[in-house]
């Protein structure tokens, strides 16, 4: 705990979503030069934004998946599949979020993610 209220919440819920081996990796290699901007996205992205009430998580995972197809982030996007599975979204699900992206972000941003979102799905069913 860090006396921060924002960043300490923040770490809580970057552990519950993304999971402690991908933070724990994340800790591990940050630098003197990165560790401002990792400060800033566990005391922001995840400690005032993934903490409000208004959104629950699955909808939040959902809206993460279609700004980074769009974004064209792609190994975010593979991160955040895992992350979405971790906060209840299915297999079927994840593939309606693709199928929409298509629609509004592209067909070539939906084929490529869809082609990491079964990749990771597939790793997921045989970690199993």
């Amino acid at each position: 705990m860090t006396g921060d209220p924002a960043y300490d919440a923040g770490m809580v819920v970057r552990r519950e979503v993304l999971g402690d081996a991908h933070v724990n990796r994340a800790e591990a290699g940050k630098t003197a030069f990165t560790e401002d901007f990792q400060a800033l996205i566990t005391r922001y992205a995840w400690g005032s934004v993934w903490t409000r009430p208004g959104l629950d998580r699955r909808i939040r995972s959902a809206i993460t998946l279609t700004a980074l197809t769009a974004g064209g982030h792609w190994d975010e996007f593979a991160l955040h599949v895992r992350a979405a599975v971790r906060n209840g979204l299915s297999a079927d699900e994840i593939g309606e979020i693709v199928l929409q992206c298509a629609i509004y972000c592209g067909v070539p941003a939906a084929n490529h993610a869809f082609a990491l979102a079964d990749a990771v799905l597939s790793k997921a069913e045989s970690d199993d």
